[in-house]
């Protein structure tokens, strides 16, 4: 709601300007679509890829032995003792934890190497936003989702030539 108030604020400042002779050039960039199919979020995209499926080995891996122990302790169940049993009850318990510890480690790995990455390259894109509004002569340029923008033309939509101007730069 503030984000739309200061919009009208600014669009009512717009045309209220003395100066009308001087053309409003105003814009939008869609920093998502720039982020998702910029060369440098695609490279993103794939290292967390490879990322989780090196996680996911590991994880299958823990998963087998903790159902090998588990069924192995079903098995033996009747024939140990209860100190026996109790034993090998707490073991398991433990590796289970240990395992629920660990792929709660890894989502917390994933999400942080996420958002390093997403937060480099958005850093890079908004550098190249300004450049290609400064260049480009533009009055304003407004991002689409956090602007509130309900509607606006393609032709005011600058996200491919950002993309373009960003790949440029090898980010």
């Amino acid at each position: 709601m503030k984000q739309f108030v200061i919009l009208i604020l600014v669009c009512f400042g717009m045309i209220a300007t003395p100066v009308m002779a001087e053309t409003q050039k105003i814009g939008y960039v869609d920093l998502q679509k720039a982020l998702n199919l910029s060369a440098a979020g695609k490279e993103a995209k794939e290292k967390i890829k490879a990322k989780v499926q090196t996680y996911d080995a590991e994880v299958k891996q823990r998963q087998e032995e903790l159902k090998k122990l588990k069924d192995d302790l079903e098995k033996q169940a009747m024939l140990l003792s209860e100190e026996a049993r109790n034993a090998k009850e707490r073991d398991y318990q433990q590796k289970v934890k240990d395992y629920q510890r660990f792929t709660k480690d890894i989502q917390e790995t994933l999400q942080q190497t996420d958002a390093d990455l997403t937060r480099k390259i958005l850093e890079s894109l908004l550098k190249v936003v300004q450049d290609v509004g400064k260049s480009e002569g533009y009055t304003m340029v407004l991002e689409k989702t956090e602007s509130s923008i309900v509607y606006a033309s393609e032709s005011v939509d600058i996200s491919d030539e950002v993309i373009k101007a960003f790949d440029k730069l090898g980010q």
